[in-house]
């Protein structure tokens, strides 16, 4: 059995995860992340690490369900991700 080893965030990785927690915070609005977690089925502190940055690099079907819960369209998560234009990526 090999050990799978996890290749480093870049700094782009960590900025993109910023922006999304970010957009995922003020698409919550006012409702609880108890109430966003629940509707999305992943954990309170899951959600928590994704909006602060500490899980910067989610799953997609994490990101999938966060959508559905918050109404956002997954177009909009991806244009807030996306890197910024003359901005290395790695």
């Amino acid at each position: 059995m090999t050990d799978m080893v996890r290749v480093p965030l870049t700094p782009a990785d960590r900025q993109r995860g910023e922006r999304l927690g970010l957009l995922l915070r003020e698409a919550r609005g006012t409702r609880s992340i108890d109430e966003v977690a629940v509707a999305a089925v992943i954990s309170p502190e899951t959600l928590r690490k994704i909006e602060t940055g500490r899980i910067p690099t989610p799953a997609f079907f994490t990101v999938a369900a966060l959508a559905v819960a918050l109404e956002l369209p997954l177009d909009r998560i991806v244009d807030a991700t996306e890197p910024e234009p003359g901005r290395a990526t790695a």
